[in-house]
């Protein structure tokens, strides 16, 4: 991997990809993006890897496509460019991806964040998506997935003025799931996987293709499909170790069958 590294056990059961395009605050070219969802299938193939986070740098999570890479294009060119798909398959990970997220969120990094199921920011995190400003709209999930994350009107006032909004605003309007100092947003973001990574990889991987559900469908088929899933965990070791484990008063131990 030329742009990424890669830390298959930064914790017990939790892998750590950090993007590693410093000069151009890790901007999505892509390579970079190809890399990302090749590391996220190898991790996903994993037993060992319950929960993966994702994260960049202290001054830039990803501040963007790479417009350089961009400019020139028609757009044929773009219609055939295999990066959206690419996107998508990250999307489709299987595992918790839990954001870590400082600096700057812009653009396409910001809707490469909105792909993680939690995000845990730093103080000094910002979001955007400024593509506006260069005569664009986002293209990989930014007007849908921030919508369903802040609602219509937030999503409009950011996409429409190519406005950031600092950390704590997103908190605030349910974009990220909490914000720490920035000397400890890497460490939260373990804390939280380490939670997870505790918990029946199994039930996890159901539990998110049913929330993530939520989003595809009207509520009815949501129940019917959130039941399946419910069902099938009776399938799974991990139940009756969980249960037999409540029954005795003793920590499960979840071995992910």
């Amino acid at each position: 991997m030329d742009f990424l590294l890669i830390t298959p056990q930064a914790r017990p059961g939790v892998a750590l990809i950090q993007l590693n395009r410093p000069k151009e605050l890790n901007a999505l070219n892509g390579q970079l993006v190809r890399e990302i969802r090749d590391a996220l299938q190898a991790l996903d193939a994993d037993e060992a890897v319950r929960v993966v986070v994702l994260t960049g740098s202290e001054r830039a999570f990803a501040a963007g496509a790479d417009i350089k890479e961009m400019a020139g294009k028609t757009a044929v060119d773009m219609f055939l460019d295999e990066r959206f798909a690419t996107l998508e398959q990250i999307r489709r990970f299987r595992k918790p991806l839990i954001g870590a997220v400082s600096g700057f969120a812009l653009g396409g990094g910001c809707e490469l964040a909105m792909t993680c199921d939690m995000l845990v920011a730093s103080e000094t995190a910002q979001f955007g998506q400024p593509e506006i400003r260069l005569g664009t709209m986002p293209g990989a999930g930014g007007t849908q997935r921030l919508a369903r994350a802040v609602g219509k009107a937030k999503a409009m006032e950011m996409v429409l003025t190519g406005e950031f909004i600092s950390a704590h605003e997103a908190h605030r309007v349910g974009l990220v799931n909490r914000v720490v100092p920035v000397g400890q947003y890497l460490e939260e973001a373990f804390r939280l996987a380490a939670r997870i990574a505790a918990m029946s990889p199994v039930a996890a991987r159901l539990a998110k293709e049913s929330i993530n559900r939520v989003f595809e469908t009207h509520l009815e088929e949501g129940l019917h499909f959130e039941r399946k899933n419910f069902y099938l965990t009776f399938a799974s070791e991990d139940q009756k170790e969980g249960m037999a484990a409540f029954v005795e008063k003793r920590k499960p131990d979840f071995k992910g069958r």
